[in-house]
């Protein structure tokens, strides 16, 4: 089966604080049978206030050890084979876009393919979701969008305020996803999408990676697969069977749910998915084919 994961956090955790204990390793990858695992490259806490550029490049350093230890780096899903273990860049913070447009395409030559334009901070291109912020998309940060759209890259509204997502939608000319957001529905909390987003993505072939944070997934922050699985159900029962995933957060959250600690364990959540009726089909939509559908269609 195809496996595919839209974020983590391990080149942070292996390059900048030296995790020793990773939850993403090649040995777990292999467990899970992860076929394509996304490692972030995050622009870290201070954002453009931050040595971002120093954090992306000891991240950038951990690539070849990723290579060495088996797996395989691939530019587009499509080049993910079941059975073996890949892994795609992608970035967190559009820091790295804001000396000028041409960042862009450079980053997408190094092999970024989805980019999430902010994590928790302002910066020249928008504003995030934990702020309540009500400004959308700078003008500079609309025609990152563009520039993204152009090149192919994904453009990830993960940590994004709804005006700045909303402004995707009306100023720019592809549905972008959200590679680790959860149902406000069923935990509101402002990182995740109000059922208007997720109905707009729905409609306009996007994608969302469901977050495995415990304290995206329910109010109390008490979570194990089946609350998961209640995230990616409701997506289902609003007609969005073809556009969910999985978008785990591993290393890049302190707690994880009961039954998902770490990517070996994935085949849980699959298992309930068929437990509550879910089609082969159906779950290997949400595994990863869904993933490869959306990037067909980039």
């Amino acid at each position: 089966m195809f496996i595919a994961d839209t974020h983590s956090d391990t080149l942070y955790a292996l390059g900048v604080t030296h995790e020793q204990h990773p939850m993403i390793t090649p040995e777990r990858l292999k467990q899970g049978g992860i076929t394509l695992q996304t490692f972030a490259l995050w622009t870290g806490r201070d954002g453009n206030k931050g040595d971002y550029e120093a954090i992306v490049a000891a991240e950038m350093e951990q690539v070849p050890g990723c290579l060495a230890k088996g797996l395989k780096q691939v530019d587009d899903p499509s080049e993910a084979m079941e059975g073996e273990n890949a892994f795609m860049l992608s970035i967190e913070g559009g820091e790295v876009f804001e000396k000028d447009l041409s960042t862009v395409a450079a980053w997408r030559q190094k092999g970024v393919r989805m980019a999430a334009l902010l994590w928790n901070n302002d910066n020249q291109l928008g504003y995030p979701a934990k702020h309540g912020d009500k400004r959308g998309l700078t003008d500079y940060g609309v025609a990152v969008v563009k520039e993204m759209q152009r090149v192919k890259m994904a453009v990830d509204t993960s940590h994004l305020n709804e005006t700045g997502f909303y402004d995707i939608f009306a100023k720019t000319n592809h549905a972008p996803l959200a590679s680790h957001s959860c149902c406000k529905a069923l935990c509101d909390h402002p990182r995740n999408l109000t059922d208007d987003q997720l109905r707009l993505l729905i409609r306009n072939g996007g994608y969302v990676g469901v977050n495995f944070y415990p304290y995206f997934l329910s109010d109390d922050g008490k979570a194990d697969v089946k609350r998961v699985a209640e995230h990616i159900d409701h997506i289902c029962q609003m007609g969005g069977e073809k556009i969910v995933g999985f978008g785990s957060d591993f290393d890049g959250i302190e707690v994880t749910p009961d039954g998902l600690e770490n990517p070996a364990l994935v085949p849980n959540l699959l298992e309930e998915l068929r437990r509550r009726g879910y089609t082969e089909e159906a779950v290997e939509g949400v595994a990863g084919k869904n993933l490869l559908r959306y990037f067909e269609n980039l």
